[in-house]
C-alpha cells in the first residue's frame, strides 16, 4: 500500500496554516464569497446559477473522451438546452457535488396530452428517477427520459454515482448526446440536427439556438493558449466542479484525501482534489510530473517574483499565494493561470474546482514557469 503524502504544505507548517485555501485570518469575507471567474463574466450576465455554469464547463470539456471525433462541443450548446428544459434548475438547489433538490420532474407521459405528450411511455425505471411507477416523465435539469439517460448517462463529477438530478451527470449525458458518433457542432447545420434530436421540434431548435448564440457573444474559457500550456489547462478546465478535498487528487486524478483541514474537513469521505493535486494532475497530463505540495512546487520551474506583478505571468505558468511572498516555505496555495487575469484552482472545503480571478487571495507569492 502506497503511503500517502500529507496536505499542500511542508510539514514544518501544517500547525500553522490551511492547506490549499486562503488563510483564514487574512482572507476577506468578501473575496471568500468571491464567485468564479468566469461566472462574473458570463454566468452573471447571462442568467445562469454558477454551479450551473460549472457543470456545462466540465461536460463540454469531456464530450470527446466518450465522443472522440465530435467537434465544437461548447459550454454555450449545453446551457442553451438547459435554458429551455429547466431554466437551468431554476427554483432548485444546487450543492455544491451539483445534487439538485427538490429532483426536477416533468409531466406524466401517460397520453394525456399533458406537457404536450400525446403518446403513452410506459414505466422504464421502477420509479427511480421519477418517482412514477406506471409512466415516465422527463427527468433532471435537461429533461432525459429515464431510458435516455440509462444510455448516456456518466459520471460527471467523479463522486461513483450517476443520477439526472446531479448538474455534472446531466450536463456530460447531454454532451454525449449532442455529440452523436461524431458531429461537427461548428457546423449551423449538423449543430441544428444535433438538437432536432433532442426534441423533434425546429420551433424548438430555433429558441434553443438563440440563447446558444446568445451564450456565444459573452465568450469561451479564457484561455486560448496551445500546445503544451494548453493540454496542461484544458486538463484543468476539465475538472471544473471536482469538489475539493484537503490531501485529495494526484497526477492519477481525484481521489479521497487525508484528515483533515483546519476548518474541519475529513479528506478521507472526500473523492476530489486540493489545490497541489490538481496541479499535480493538470501538469501529469503533459508529461511533466510536480512535486506534491505547493511549497515545493514553487522551487520546480523557473521563479516569478512576486514583485513583477501579475503582469509578468503567461497562461501555464503555476500561481501562489503566501503568508511571505520572498519565502516559498510558506506557501499554501498554488493555481494555474489562464490569462486575462484569472486562474484555475481547487479553492478550499466546500468550493469545487473553479476559474478565480486571481487577486481572489490578498498573499501573491508568485509563480513559476515550467513551459
Amino acid at each position: 500500500m502506497r503511503k500517502r503524502k500529507v496536505g499542500c504544505l511542508a510539514i514544518l507548517l501544517m500547525a500553522l496554516a490551511a492547506c490549499c485555501t486562503a488563510p483564514v485570518l487574512l482572507m476577506s469575507a468578501a473575496a471568500a464569497r468571491q464567485s468564479t471567474g468566469q461566472d462574473q463574466v458570463d454566468a452573471a450576465a447571462a442568467g445562469i446559477p454558477e454551479r450551473m455554469l460549472a457543470a456545462y464547463l466540465t461536460g463540454a470539456s469531456r464530450a470527446t473522451t466518450y465522443s472522440p471525433d465530435c467537434k465544437g462541443m461548447r459550454w454555450q450548446i449545453l446551457a442553451g438546452i438547459a435554458r429551455v428544459e429547466s431554466d437551468h434548475a431554476a427554483g432548485h438547489q444546487i450543492a455544491d457535488s451539483g445534487d439538485i433538490t427538490p429532483p426536477i420532474t416533468g409531466p406524466r407521459l401517460d397520453g394525456s396530452g399533458a406537457g404536450g405528450n400525446t403518446t403513452a411511455i410506459p414505466d422504464t425505471d421502477h420509479g427511480k428517477w421519477d418517482g412514477d411507477t406506471a409512466y415516465d416523465r422527463a427527468v433532471g435539469p435537461f429533461q432525459f427520459l429515464p431510458e435516455t439517460f440509462r444510455t448516456y448517462g456518466r459520471d460527471g463529477n467523479g463522486d461513483g454515482a450517476i443520477s439526472p438530478h446531479n448538474a455534472d451527470d446531466a450536463a456530460l449525458a447531454a454532451a454525449i448526446y449532442l455529440c452523436g458518433d461524431g458531429r461537427d457542432l461548428t457546423n449551423r447545420e449538423q449543430l441544428r440536427a444535433a438538437i432536432h434530436t433532442y426534441n423533434l421540434s425546429w420551433a424548438y431548435v430555433d429558441d434553443v439556438t438563440s440563447g446558444i448564440y446568445r451564450y456565444d457573444a459573452l465568450g469561451n474559457t479564457p484561455s486560448t493558449a496551445t500546445g503544451t500550456a494548453g493540454t496542461v489547462i484544458q486538463a484543468a478546465l476539465a475538472q471544473t466542479g471536482i469538489p475539493y478535498s484537503w490531501g485529495g487528487g494526484g497526477p492519477e486524478g481525484p481521489s479521497t484525501g487525508v484528515c483533515c483541514s483546519p476548518g474541519g474537513q475529513d479528506g478521507r469521505t472526500v473523492t476530489g482534489f486540493d489545490c497541489s493535486g490538481l496541479t499535480q494532475y493538470a501538469y501529469a497530463q503533459a508529461g511533466i510530473n510536480l512535486p506534491r505540495t505547493a511549497a515545493e512546487q514553487a522551487g520546480a520551474g523557473r521563479r516569478i517574483p512576486a514583485s513583477a506583478g501579475f503582469g509578468a505571468l503567461q497562461p501555464g505558468d503555476l500561481i501562489f499565494y503566501g503568508y511571505s511572498p520572498t519565502a516559498d516555505s510558506t506557501i499554501h496555495h498554488v493555481g494555474i493561470y489562464l490569462g486575462d487575469g484569472q486562474m484555475i484552482n481547487a479553492p478550499r472545503p466546500g468550493r469545487p474546482v473553479s476559474i478565480d480571478p486571481v487577486n481572489a487571495m490578498p498573499d501573491y507569492a508568485g509563480g513559476t514557469r515550467l513551459l
